[in-house]
């Protein structure tokens, strides 16, 4: 499969996600839950979950609702983080924001409600018992408060003050870096792949979503706003905290670059079929959106 192939796999897969009757009560919020999770996007994080199921062993296709529910549960967080009382932005994938569109209260309804389908389009997969119950516990660690919402915390908490390296870390580690990671590892026990397999793909994830968030920090500032979907110098004029400030270009680039070859070889420790990854991992790091 290309990514291509995966990508136009996985949207019609989330196109049939709540598609209900207009005279339902909800059908109001499931029309602002499928206005975000189909507004676009790469779909890495469910190309993840499907491809690391297959070359851990598995069948991708019977992997195809946990790489739903990461990409529903990654569409949250976009939702919320958009809102008035987070960043504010008005902008996401080249669209007006989820509040924007429909309001402040159906906007966090929205991702509320997406946060809960994710585990429930886990839960209620054909995978057996132990492999749903694993990648559900992958994903809730993930988020959960040592994960993605910590990591959102911290950047609100540490907001106005100038951040050293290791803590702007702590912060992308989780709110970027735990859900790619999650991703990967989802796809393995997925699978029911082996410790080792868990092991590598949990690094590789990491190492890949701190180069997409470097990668992310340089676009704010070299992007375009056609290619890159938001508006490009917001950290800068909100005076954010980013690898760009504290490295410089020629220094992002370096850590993407380092970052991106460790990601490759840590793969091999477990993998063997390993090429769309590594095609995969190099795209991101010159990635333009």
């Amino acid at each position: 499969m290309t990514p291509e192939e995966y990508r136009e796999k996985i949207n019609a897969a989330l196109d049939a996600c709540f598609v209900i009757p207009q005279d339902w009560p909800a059908a109001g919020l499931a029309e602002a839950m499928r206005y975000s999770l189909l507004a676009g996007g790469k779909r890495i994080r469910p190309m993840l979950v499907l491809e690391f199921c297959r070359i851990a062993g598995g069948n991708w296709e019977d992997a195809m609702p946990v790489a739903c529910a990461v990409e529903m549960l990654h569409t949250y967080s976009l939702i919320h983080d958009d809102l008035p009382c987070m960043d504010n932005d008005e902008l996401r994938r080249g669209k007006p924001t989820n509040h924007v569109v429909y309001g402040e209260c159906t906007a966090t309804l929205a991702g509320d409600t997406l946060q809960a389908e994710a585990f429930g389009a886990i839960l209620r997969s054909a995978l057996p018992a132990e492999r749903r119950a694993n990648c559900a516990r992958i994903l809730a660690d993930a988020v959960g408060l040592d994960g993605m919402c910590c990591g959102q915390y911290l950047d609100m908490l540490w907001e106005g003050r100038a951040l050293t390296e290791q803590e702007l870390t702590d912060i992308n580690s989780r709110k970027t870096g735990a859900l790619l990671a999650a991703a990967c590892q989802m796809g393995v026990a997925a699978a029911g792949g082996s410790e080792k397999m868990l092991d590598c793909a949990g690094h590789f994830g990491a190492a890949l979503g701190m180069a997409f968030q470097i990668r992310d920090d340089m676009l704010d500032v070299t992007g375009k706003v056609e290619e890159f979907g938001k508006p490009i110098g917001s950290d800068l004029a909100e005076q954010k905290n980013t690898y760009m400030v504290l490295l410089g270009q020629e220094g992002c680039e370096k850590a993407v670059n380092k970052l991106t070859a460790f990601s490759k070889d840590i793969l091999n420790e477990a993998f063997e079929d390993t090429a769309f990854l590594h095609t995969l991992a190099d795209r991101l790091a010159v990635r333009e959106k």
